[in-house]
């Protein structure tokens, strides 16, 4: 049977969400299709709103102004320990574990030259005025346990100053896993043994 235009529309954008094949996105369409219009107009908005997100110009975090409510946050202390990750989502794995008060740098991706993603691509020359600026004591690299995030630690070792203690979070973390699908403990164990580079 073929589906209205409107509908195989909102079909194939949905399947382009990771995890959502066809028929899950059609199942999405159709329950949506049961929603009164006002909720449907909330959720159209919503996505419509995402468009309006911008990287916090210290840490490249996710913010609705210049910067995100963790580089607002009086709280977090940059002089002390600053966390470097890979992503967005790996910033909120760490958040949810509840282990970690300093402030955060997101790299947006790893080394990887094959993909023509080097250090510049990265922002390492931000993070590490950021370190010097902030007279940062400690940074914590909790980058995923790949050839690339290994890479990209060495690299972040080695480009930093001397007198900055650089550690990686310990490995309770899967080589080949993603901290975003990790449990909060597991995440809190892994930056409790953290080591130095």
């Amino acid at each position: 049977m073929d589906l209205p235009k409107t509908l195989e529309n909102a079909v194939s954008q949905l399947k382009r969400l990771p995890g959502v094949g066809e028929r899950s996105a059609l199942r999405l369409s159709l329950s949506i299709l049961n929603w009164d219009d006002e909720n449907i107009r909330n959720l159209s908005s919503g996505i419509e709103n995402l468009l309006n997100i911008k990287k916090c110009e210290s840490c490249n975090s996710l913010a609705d102004d210049v910067l995100c409510e963790l580089c607002k946050d009086p709280r977090r202390n940059e002089s002390q320990m600053m966390c470097v990750v890979e992503s967005m989502s790996d910033l909120l794995a760490i958040e949810n574990s509840g282990e970690f008060s300093g402030s955060y740098f997101v790299l947006g991706g790893v080394l990887n030259p094959l993909k023509g993603i080097g250090p510049d691509q990265l922002g390492v020359s931000k993070l590490c005025k950021k370190v010097v600026d902030g007279n940062t004591e400690t940074v914590v690299l909790a980058i995923n346990p790949s050839i690339e995030g290994d890479a990209t630690c060495s690299y972040i070792n080695e480009v930093l100053p001397e007198a900055i203690k650089v550690d990686r979070i310990g490995f309770g973390v899967p080589i080949g896993g993603s901290l975003e699908y990790l449990d909060s403990l597991t995440i809190s164990q892994a930056l409790k043994n953290r080591k130095s580079l």
